[in-house]
C-alpha cells in the first residue's frame, strides 16, 4: 500500500515542496518536505525514509551531493531528480553516478508525476516485501540451524555416555568432564580455542572404551601389565572412530582421544609426547579426567574430597600435568564445585 510509504521533498522552494506534497497525495503517498537539504539529510539518517524527491539546485548542499550522501546509507531507495534544467546530459549523469533512480523536468507534469511515482512507490514496495521475506527465511534458517545443532549436541552426548554405560563410570562423568574441561579453556582466554566446541567434544575421550574387551574394563581389580597393555589401546581406538568423520566436534573428540593419557614429561601414553607436543585439548581433558576420577567413587576405590585431588593435581604440575593449565583450574575451586554438585553421580 503506497500510504505505508513514507517519502521525502527536498527543495529550497516552498511552493515547489507543496506541490509534490499534493501531486503524491493524489495517488495517496505521504509527503514529508524540506527546504533545508542539511535537514533533509539528517532527517534521512535518522528515519526510515522509503522514496525521496530532490531539486538540484539548493543553498549549502546540491541535489547531486544530498544524492550521493543519502545513497551511502540507503542503497535501494528510489530518489528522484525533480530539476529545472533541461536537455544537461551532464547534470543527468552527474545525477545518475550519485545514485538518482529518475529524473523529473519542471513544470513538473502531474500526469507524468502520478505515472513515474506510483511504479517507484511499487518498486519500494516490493524491495519491503523481499527484504521481509528475506529476514523472514533467515530467521527461519538460524531456527532449523540451531535444531540441527542440538541434535549434534545429543548425539554426542549420547556417543559419549556409551563408552561409560559400558564401563563402571556414569554418564555424570561425561558431564562433569566436559564442563571441568570448559572451566579450564574459558580460564585460558584464546579466542582460537572454540570453547563450546571443546565442552561438546570432550566427552568423547574415552569412546574407544568400547572397544575393550569387558573381562579387562570390567575388572574389579588391578589390571596385569598385559592387561593395561590392551586398555591403553582405547585411545588409539577413540581416534580410529572419530577421525575420519567431517565434523569439528568428532574431528576434536578424535584429537581428544588419543592425547588425554598424555603426560607433561612425555611418560604418557599411547606417543609419549610431551609439554607442547600434547594438543591443548588433550592437556585440558586430560586434567579433567584424572581429576573426575579421583573425585568419583568406583568399586576399586572411595572417592577423594575436592581439596585432596586438587593437591594431587598441584603436585603433578610439570611431570602429569601442564603447570599453568593446572594453576587455571585450581583457582576456580567455587565453578568446580558447582560443577561437581550439579552432576554428582546419584
Amino acid at each position: 500500500m503506497l500510504s505505508d510509504l513514507q517519502a521525502i521533498a527536498v527543495d529550497d522552494e516552498e511552493i515547489n515542496v507543496m506541490l509534490i506534497e499534493s501531486l503524491a497525495a493524489s495517488i495517496n503517498l505521504k509527503v514529508k518536505g524540506f527546504t533545508d537539504p542539511l535537514r533533509a539529510l539528517n532527517y534521512i539518517k535518522e528515519q526510515s525514509v522509503d522514496l525521496v524527491f530532490v531539486d538540484y539546485k539548493m543553498p549549502q548542499m546540491d541535489g547531486i551531493e544530498l544524492i550521493r550522501q543519502t545513497r551511502a546509507g540507503n542503497p535501494d531507495i528510489p530518489i528522484v531528480m525533480i530539476t529545472g534544467v533541461s536537455g544537461d546530459d551532464q547534470l543527468k549523469i552527474g545525477a545518475i553516478e550519485a545514485g538518482a533512480t529518475e529524473f523529473l523536468t519542471k513544470p513538473i507534469n502531474p500526469s507524468e508525476f502520478k505515472a513515474r511515482i506510483r511504479n517507484l512507490a511499487n518498486l519500494r514496495i516490493a524491495q519491503l516485501l523481499l527484504r521481509d521475506r528475506a529476514l523472514l527465511l533467515e530467521e527461519e534458517v538460524k531456527k532449523a540451524t540451531a535444531g540441527i545443532i542440538q541434535q549434534q549436541h545429543e548425539t554426542l552426548r549420547v556417543m559419549g555416555n556409551a563408552a561409560e554405560f559400558k564401563d563402571t563410570e556414569t554418564a555424570q562423568h561425561v558431564m562433569r568432564v566436559a564442563g571441568y574441561s570448559r572451566l579450564i579453556a574459558t580460564a585460558i582466554g584464546d579466542d582460537k580455542l572454540n570453547t563450546e566446541l571443546l565442552y561438546y567434544a570432550a566427552p568423547l575421550h574415552d569412546i574407544g572404551k568400547i572397544g575393550i574387551p569387558d573381562s579387562i574394563l570390567l575388572k574389579p581389580g588391578k589390571l596385569t601389565s598385559e592387561e593395561f597393555t590392551v586398555m591403553k589401546e582405547h585411545t588409539t581406538i577413540g581416534y580410529k572412530i572419530l577421525d575420519k568423520a567431517s565434523s569439528p566436534y568428532l574431528k576434536m573428540g578424535a584429537t581428544i582421544a588419543i592425547t588425554h593419557h598424555e603426560k607433561y614429561n612425555g611418560k604418557g601414553y599411547p606417543e609419549g609426547l610431551r609439554g607442547a607436543d600434547i594438543p591443548m585439548t588433550g592437556r585440558i581433558v586430560g586434567i579433567a579426567d584424572v581429576f573426575d576420577a579421583l573425585t568419583s567413587v568406583r568399586p576399586y576405590k572411595e572417592a577423594w574430597p575436592l581439596q585432596k585431588a586438587i593437591n594431587l593435581l598441584v603436585e603433578e604440575k610439570g611431570s602429569q600435568f601442564d603447570p599453568q593449565l593446572v594453576d587455571l583450574f585450581t583457582a576456580n575451586i567455587e565453578e568446580i564445585k558447582l560443577i561437581y554438585n550439579t552432576h554428582h553421580d546419584r
